[in-house]
């Protein structure tokens, strides 16, 4: 899964368009897109949504609202609805937190690492059963830091997440939105840079963030290409010494050429499915 649409669970009128919107997932939101009057009514729009989540191909998950809020019981009971595929917990700081989450459900947990102490535990807390994938939620972080938000500035948080997934033996991890919603460029451009540093997807704020975001986290037809030439050169050598394009082909070369193999043939058969 590459992108990861939020929809509001106040607004379900909004349900269905997000599910058609193109996004490999779809984040129903309980907590900061809905005030704190409009709680109890998310959740019931949720509840009356089930069917519809349930017969969509596209995954749904469900926002809930931290361990610490009073809402966070009553969100969590809706995680045992057919239509609801995992659950994305806030303010995921240390393993604790997860801890209420696993002993109610068996559905997937998606931490957010949003803070200072979240990044600091964060593989303490991608090693802790039930984790598919930590979520990074910059805007939060930078809160948090009180830094300025650019790349630099968030640089050392994404890696540490990032390596934190990989030590933990987890899918690669997913960046947080970009707050620019008419500016696909920058959607492009974001998603570039946080594919480049090992991410495997991204947040989405609204529907046209969705195709820019699953063009980057998909390989271009030229990496496809390349890495078809490096595997059929590897298996024709059988094991010996073998160049492309000028590059020496070693074990790291040819291992990193399957995956984008892979994830192609695994982005191809999600869509054609």
């Amino acid at each position: 899964m590459r992108s990861f649409l939020f929809v509001p669970g106040s607004k379900p009128e909004r349900f269905v368009k997000a599910l058609a919107a193109g996004a490999d997932a779809v984040i129903v939101d309980l907590e900061d897109a809905v005030a704190d009057a409009d709680k109890a009514s998310a959740r019931a729009h949720v509840a009356d949504a089930a069917r519809t989540f349930s017969a969509s191909p596209v995954r749904v998950l469900l926002r809930i609202n931290g361990a610490a809020t009073q809402w966070f019981e009553e969100d969590l009971s809706l995680a045992a609805l057919d239509g609801i595929d995992g659950v994305v917990l806030p303010k995921a700081e240390n393993p604790a937190a997860l801890t209420s989450v696993a002993a109610v459900t068996t559905k997937s947990i998606w931490p957010i690492i949003e803070s200072a102490q979240g990044v600091w535990n964060a593989l303490d807390v991608a090693r802790m059963s039930g984790v598919e994938r930590l979520i990074f939620g910059s805007v939060d972080f930078e809160l948090d830091l009180d830094c300025d938000g650019s790349r630099d500035a968030l640089l050392h948080a994404r890696s540490r997440i990032v390596l934190a997934s990989r030590v933990a033996g987890i899918q690669s991890p997913v960046d947080g939105i970009t707050v620019s919603i008419d500016d696909e460029r920058q959607v492009a451009e974001d998603s570039s840079k946080a594919r480049s540093l090992g991410f495997g997807g991204k947040l989405c704020i609204h529907p046209r963030q969705v195709k820019a975001v699953n063009a980057a986290f998909t390989p271009s037809a030229d990496e496809i290409a390349n890495a078809r030439r490096i595997v059929e050169a590897y298996e024709k050598a059988e094991g010996g010494v073998v160049s492309v394009d000028g590059r020496m082909v070693d074990l790291p070369v040819l291992v990193k050429a399957r995956r984008i193999v892979s994830l192609f043939e695994n982005v191809r058969g999600a869509v054609e499915g």
